[in-house]
């Protein structure tokens, strides 16, 4: 009797019984219950009551959900459109400012060698001299820190990527 129990016990504790050594009343029994229609298990309590959506109902529905996502990628495109413009509009208005900016220093610059011009004809050279070089050194000044870089081109082959043409100049003729 206590083999049977044991037997008994490691059958029912096992995952999938075999069927190879089952006689077929026990195979019978060990298959799932299948329910009766309209009869409610204990498990699955009122699944069957549940109402079911009407064939137009769930059309309607979806067709309302495809609307609302169509109005949804609609705004985002406008959305991204305008934010577009605007990044586009700011950026002319930075270079713009940027430009202003430059020109203001430029033009007082330009203020300093107005003032080295209509200076005095009996002013010594030297002076003359030395207004022009502080003006010159004012004014590379402020094109270096406008990220103008000078660059000594004597000497070196010319480099259309680094250097710009001034002027063409023949070959002396032999």
């Amino acid at each position: 009797m206590r083999e049977e129990w044991g037997l008994l016990d490691y059958r029912l504790l096992s995952p999938k019984p075999s069927t190879e050594s089952m006689t077929p009343k026990e195979f019978d029994e060990s298959a799932p219950i299948q329910d009766a229609p309209g009869a409610e298990t204990p498990g699955r309590a009122g699944a069957a009551s549940l109402p079911m959506e009407p064939a137009e109902g769930a059309v309607q529905r979806l067709e309302e959900q495809i609307r609302e996502a169509q109005d949804r990628h609609l705004r985002l495109a406008a959305e991204f459109d305008n934010f577009r413009k605007r990044v586009a509009r700011e950026r002319i208005e930075l270079t713009d400012r940027a430009q202003a900016a430059l020109v203001m220093k430029l033009l007082d610059i330009l203020d300093d060698l107005d003032r080295v011009a209509a200076s005095d004809p009996g002013t010594p050279p030297a002076a003359l001299l030395e207004a022009t070089a502080l003006v010159d050194k004012k004014l590379r000044k402020e094109l270096e820190a406008a990220g103008l870089e000078r660059i000594d081109p004597a000497g070196q082959p010319f480099d259309p990527s680094i250097h710009e043409a001034v002027s063409a100049v023949a070959p002396p003729s032999p």
